[in-house]
């Protein structure tokens, strides 16, 4: 099978690419290799992948459709995965239109291309940030989506909107994935755990915005990425969590990564941002019964793997900008 990925040296793009590839399928890649973070850790992840036959990469841009459309043209694709996306809940209240950009009109490039070359099925990474701070938990998919408190959230709303109307109107199958922050080796420097670790094990500040006992379910980026490909099967439309299903307080993470590098915490508080929900919760319940699907790795792995990963890498890891 040929399966175009997006986003595919970004951290959950890198690994649903590394599996596919594990599993003898040929991957059409294509990454804009933005700043939004350092860019060293998505030339490390593109070199991990450069390593296995059947990948091709090109440096492009989801909002350039005319780009897209050379790749599309030049490939017979069996599936569409749309993990390319502006993530984040915070710089999404200073550069809204970055995220509508990428997150909305990138993925209208994308489906309008799977219309016009006939590709039957799309993918599509979402957000546990739709459930926003009014519905309870566990979230369940068809929980209220419609009050987003960011825009990044915001964006990806219209992302799900729109698959739904190219489902409906061209037969297009859509897997929607609401991811629930993703972590493990190689994560993204704008979130907890790869600062935490980073943080600690330099001995310097661990900021924390709030009192720390917020929660989140913390879920192992080799669990979303097998999930992610569990999606690629005849689904019609489906929104399916992908989650641990074990909400985590932030203070107990930070407690595991004193006891797994050695090394005490130095904490400094900071008021809470009025974009950040006080806690998630996936209900895996969907996922389980239409996929098969359930996670694998307990935190106290994952998060051994993402200290091992970092020391291994300390050299460079260590000057990654985490603010």
């Amino acid at each position: 099978m040929v399966y175009f990925v997006t986003g595919c040296v970004g951290f959950i793009g890198s690994k649903v690419t590394e599996l596919l590839l594990k599993g003898g399928h040929t991957v059409v890649g294509a990454d804009n290799l933005n700043d939004a973070y350092d860019v060293r850790l998505k030339k490390w992840r593109l070199q991990q992948l450069e390593k296995a036959s059947g990948f091709q990469f090109h440096e492009l841009d989801i909002c350039n459709q005319s780009a897209l459309r050379e790749v599309f043209n030049a490939n017979t694709l069996d599936a569409v995965i749309n993990l390319a996306a502006r993530a984040g809940v915070r710089y999404s209240v200073e550069n809204p239109w970055v995220y509508y950009e990428t997150n909305v009109t990138g993925t209208l490039n994308l489906l309008e291309l799977c219309r016009e070359t006939e590709v039957k099925k799309f993918v599509l990474a979402s957000t546990s940030s739709l459930y926003g701070t009014n519905n309870p938990q566990p979230f369940q998919e068809d929980a209220d989506t419609n009050s987003p408190i960011s825009p990044y959230a915001a964006s990806k709303k219209g992302a799900e909107t729109l698959c739904y109307s190219y489902h409906h109107l061209h037969g297009i199958d859509v897997t929607v994935f609401r991811f629930f922050t993703v972590y493990g080796p190689a994560g993204r420097p704008d979130m907890s755990p790869y600062r935490f670790v980073q943080w600690i094990s330099e001995g310097r500040p661990v900021v924390v915005y709030g009192d720390g006992g917020q929660s989140r379910d913390f879920t192992y980026v080799d669990d979303v990425a097998r999930g992610t490909i569990a999606g690629l099967k005849p689904l019609g439309y489906e929104v399916i969590n992908l989650g641990s299903d074990s909400p985590v307080v932030l203070m107990d993470m930070i407690h595991l990564v004193e006891e797994l590098t050695g090394k005490k915490a130095k904490i400094e508080y900071k008021p809470s941002h009025p974009a950040d929900v006080r806690a998630t919760w996936a209900d895996i319940g969907r996922a389980e019964q239409l996929l098969g699907w359930r996670p694998y790795s307990t935190f106290r792995d994952g998060f051994s793997a993402l200290v091992d990963w970092y020391h291994a890498n300390r050299e460079w890891a260590k000057e990654i900008s985490t603010i």
